[in-house]
């Protein structure tokens, strides 16, 4: 008989958002006349800008003849949106990359989780808590977690607190790790990192060779000057980072699927036999192998997005939803709630009022309020007692939830 890979009945049967759904479901099913107003995945309302979905369709068109149609494609990309990528988002940052440096995918979450191909399980793993759970729960499925305890914390994972304490800042890790996932405009709780602060992670992974993996998915959402779209803006960062980078919030991809990871020629690592070996020839490896490349028609939806009408039609949208987190901050606040983030990213860390818990908040939102939020434990311990809101709803919605909130 085939044996599994019991590191898959270690991780809780239920991933966090189908057990949201769940939920919903069921309260749903009782209550079919209920009201509910979503704000818990987050998962964007607003349709895509119309330059990618002309551009979308008129690739589709070329399919319909011989000679535009297209096969097989470069598992790491057509180069015209390899190369809009590095001229759109990176050389207005004073950031050099060659077009071999970017790959671009179905999305950030399956590359942060797909990365770890290319790690040996003997790394140790650092995150901050709270965090984004495919970073855990992937390196769980390598083999790197060891075991849950009942702190929910796993053995060989070292979790890094952020909490209202310490301004959100993680600390530096005190033992010995070699990778650390960090994740800027947080999600999920919509914080971020200023220049000074994300130079410290680099000069600390520079001089304890540990390998950055820099999630910057939210990027776009960035409202204040002195916080990096790319962690390649601080000096050394190509010798010790990788960059996940998605079109989902930014352009409305979530259900379109496009991303890209930048995985600098300078970055190495070390083999068993102590040799340092490139990563970006053992990512293009793993994906040659493992990856069919993203299809065409979507790749020309996401060159349109840095067109001069697409970049507007973006912008109208990431207005939009900040706006919405403007909303919700300053309702809450009004109402006597404690709220971190939406500033620089589009999700709402709201602190659970009467020292309820997380799925306590959850459950009371939803029954009482008809209101979906995702509960802070689901994001590791340090997320317990507080709810994450997000800002991706209708503006209509959006107040409607503020004042079933404020009652």
């Amino acid at each position: 008989m085939a044996k599994i890979n019991d590191n898959f009945i270690k991780i809780p049967a239920t991933y966090l958002f189908s057990e949201i759904a769940k939920r919903v479901e069921n309260y749903k099913a009782a209550n079919p006349q209920a009201d509910i107003i979503r704000m818990g995945i987050g998962d964007v309302t607003r349709p895509l800008p119309k330059a990618a979905v002309e551009a979308l369709k008129a690739a589709a068109d070329e399919q319909l003849a011989s000679a535009t149609f297209r096969g097989y494609g470069p598992e790491q990309g057509y180069d015209f949106l390899r190369e809009t990528i590095v001229k759109s988002d990176y050389e207005p940052l004073g950031i050099k990359l060659d077009t071999d440096e970017v790959f671009v995918s179905d999305g950030a979450k399956s590359d942060t989780g797909n990365i770890g191909d290319i790690l040996s399980r003997d790394n140790i793993i650092a995150v901050t808590d709270p965090v984004y759970p495919v970073y855990v729960d992937t390196n769980v499925m390598a083999g790197r977690g060891g075991n849950l305890a009942a702190d929910g914390k796993w053995s060989n994972i070292q979790y890094l607190p952020c909490l209202p304490e310490n301004g959100f800042e993680p600390q530096l890790p005190k033992g010995k790790i070699d990778v650390v996932y960090l994740c800027y405009p947080n999600n999920p709780t919509g914080t971020t990192l200023t220049k000074a602060q994300l130079k410290k992670w680099v000069d600390y992974a520079l001089e304890n060779d540990v390998l950055i993996l820099f999630d910057a998915a939210y990027k776009a959402f960035i409202t204040e000057s002195d916080v990096p779209h790319s962690i390649y803006e601080i000096a050394g960062a190509k010798e010790c980072a990788i960059e996940f980078c998605s079109f989902s919030k930014t352009a409305g991809f979530t259900g379109t699927r496009c991303g890209y990871t930048v995985v600098p020629k300078e970055l190495k690592a070390t083999a068993e036999n102590g040799e340092k070996i490139a990563l970006n020839r053992l990512w293009n490896r793993r994906q040659t192998t493992k990856f069919n490349g993203t299809a065409y028609v979507i790749q020309r939806a996401a060159e349109a997005v840095y067109s001069p009408e697409g970049k507007r039609q973006v912008q109208e949208s990431i207005d939009y939803y900040m706006n919405n987190a403007r909303i919700i901050k300053n309702g809450l606040e009004t109402a006597g709630y404690k709220v971190f983030g939406a500033v620089n990213a589009p999700y709402i860390w709201l602190k659970t009022p009467a020292g309820l818990k997380s799925w306590e908040f959850f459950d009371y939102l939803l029954t009482e309020k008809n209101i979906v939020g995702t509960p802070g434990v689901g994001f590791g311990p340090s997320g317990e007692g507080f709810l994450r809101l997000t800002a991706f709803g209708s503006t209509e919605n959006t107040i409607r939830a503020v004042e079933r909130l404020k009652k």
